[in-house]
C-alpha cells in the first residue's frame, strides 16, 4: 500500500459546472419529428446562454467526420462571449503534435486563456477518417502524442524516435497563454486509458456512474497517478431532467421513455455494441439495452438512470429531480472527488436557463475571473537564464540540445 505521506498532494478543490454544444437539439432530438434547425445563429444564441448562466464552459463534442468543427465554432464564439471555456474534443490520431500545438496555442492566444482540450482515443474506430488502429495502439499513439506535444508546449525542442511517431526538430513558434499549456482533459476506462490518464492528463473525465462505482474508478486513477508522482482532478459527465419537483421530473423522464421508438432503441444498442469502448460497456450494464414499461425501473441510485443510454451512445446516465435533488447528487459526486460537472438537458438551449437559474444558485461552483489572463502575443519568450546547474532531466541534456525521447 502506499504511504499517504509519500502522495503527491490533490489539486485545489473546485466545482465547476459545464454545458453541452453538438450539432443537434431539441426536445427529443433522436427524432427527425422534434428536431430543431441549428445554424451559427442559433449556436451564438446558446453560447451566450452559458455565458450569461453562470457555466464555466462548455464541451465543443464532435467526431472527426461528423459534427461542427471544434476549433472554427470556437474561434467564431470569442466575439460573443466572456468567460465561457472552450472544452474541445481532440482525436489524437487524426492530428500531428505539431499541428495540434499551433491551433491550441493560436487559440488559447485568442480568447485569452479559455481553451481545453477533451483528449479522445478509445471511444471508436478512426476507420472513416483514415485511421486505422485498434483500441490499444490507439492509447500506444496517444501516449507517444502527448510526450510530444507537452514537450512542446513547454517551449523544449523535440526530437522523438517511438513506435507511432517520428519528429525531427519539432518546436513550438509561440507558446500559449495558460502556462504551461491549456489544461489536457481525458476519458476512457480501460486499464491502459487510465494509465495514460495518470501520466499525462490534468483532469481525468468518466461517463455518469452511481457513486460507489465512480469513486472506485477515482481511486484506481489516482493510485496510477501516484506511481507518476502526479495528482489529477476529476471530472464527471451526466444528462440531466430537471423540473419544479421530484414527480414532475420522473414523469418528464416516463414521457422520454414513451417517446422512443423501439425500432431506434435496437439500432442504437446495436451500434453501441459494436464499439471499442470499455466505458460504453460499463454504460451498457446499468439498462441492459432493454426498454422497461416504467421510466423508474432504470432508477440505479436515488435521481440517478440510466434510461438516456438507451438512445445514444456514450454518457448514458442522468440526475432526474427537483433542483434540490439534483444539487444534493451534485454534491454527493463533489463530495467523492468531482470537480468538473459536463452535464446537459433537452432541449440544450432552454435547459441552460433551468439549470442555471434553478439549481446554479444551490452550488458552490467555481468561476475564474474573466480578465485574468492577457494575450502575450505570437513570439516565444526569451529563456528566463541560463539552465539550472546539476543532474540534466532525463532525455535532455544541460547544454541546451534539443529533447530526445524513446517511445
Amino acid at each position: 500500500m502506499t504511504d499517504p505521506g509519500s502522495l503527491p498532494p490533490l489539486p485545489e478543490r473546485r466545482l465547476e459546472i459545464l454545458w453541452y454544444l453538438v450539432a443537434g437539439d431539441g426536445r427529443y432530438p433522436w427524432d427527425p419529428a422534434w428536431r430543431r434547425r441549428v445554424d451559427f445563429e442559433y449556436v451564438q444564441a446558446w453560447a451566450k446562454s452559458i455565458d450569461v448562466n453562470g457555466f464555466y464552459g462548455a464541451l465543443l463534442a464532435t467526431q472527426p467526420t461528423s459534427g461542427m468543427d471544434p476549433w472554427i465554432t470556437a474561434a467564431s464564439l470569442v466575439p460573443t462571449t466572456r468567460r465561457m471555456k472552450f472544452v474541445i474534443a481532440v482525436h489524437p490520431s487524426v492530428y500531428t503534435p505539431t499541428s495540434l500545438v499551433k491551433l491550441a496555442t493560436t487559440l488559447d492566444q485568442n480568447s485569452g486563456g479559455r481553451v481545453v482540450l477533451n483528449v479522445v482515443s478509445g471511444h471508436t474506430g478512426l476507420e472513416a477518417a483514415g485511421v486505422h488502429l485498434k483500441h490499444e495502439e490507439r492509447y500506444e499513439h496517444t501516449d507517444e502524442f502527448l510526450t510530444v506535444y507537452r514537450a512542446l508546449m513547454r517551449g523544449e525542442r523535440v526530437d522523438f524516435d517511438g513506435k507511432h511517431l517520428k519528429i525531427r526538430g519539432a518546436e513550438a513558434a509561440f507558446l500559449s497563454l495558460q502556462q504551461p499549456y491549456p489544461p489536457l482533459w481525458f476519458g476512457g476506462a480501460s486499464p491502459i486509458a487510465r494509465d495514460v490518464a495518470a501520466k499525462h492528463i490534468d483532469n481525468y473525465l468518466t461517463w455518469g456512474e452511481p457513486p460507489a462505482e465512480t469513486a472506485e474508478l477515482i481511486a484506481d486513477v489516482r493510485a496510477r497517478a501516484a506511481r507518476h508522482g502526479r495528482s489529477l482532478r476529476f471530472g464527471i459527465r451526466l444528462n440531466l431532467i430537471v423540473r419544479d419537483t421530484d414527480e414532475e421530473a420522473w414523469a418528464a423522464a416516463q414521457d422520454m421513455l414513451d417517446h422512443l421508438d423501439d425500432d431506434v432503441v435496437a439500432r442504437v444498442q446495436a451500434e453501441s455494441g459494436r464499439q471499442e469502448s470499455v466505458g460504453q460497456a460499463r454504460q451498457l450494464s446499468f439498462h441492459k439495452g432493454v426498454k422497461p414499461r416504467f421510466a423508474r425501473d432504470l432508477e440505479v441510485y436515488p435521481n440517478v438512470w440510466s434510461g438516456f443510454g438507451l438512445i445514444r451512445g456514450g454518457p448514458g446516465l442522468a440526475l432526474v429531480g427537483s433542483p434540490e435533488s439534483v444539487a444534493a447528487r451534485i454534491r454527493e459526486y463533489h463530495a467523492l472527488g468531482i470537480d468538473s460537472f459536463i452535464v446537459s438537458g433537452n432541449p440544450l438551449l432552454e435547459e441552460t436557463y433551468r439549470f442555471g437559474t434553478q439549481v446554479m444558485p444551490l452550488l458552490p461552483v467555481t468561476h475564474d475571473d474573466p480578465g485574468a489572463l492577457r494575450p502575450a502575443g505570437y513570439t516565444r519568450p526569451k529563456p528566463a537564464g541560463p539552465p539550472p546547474s546539476g543532474p540534466a532531466p532525463s532525455g535532455a541534456s544541460q547544454s541546451g540540445s534539443p529533447l530526445v525521447a524513446a517511445g
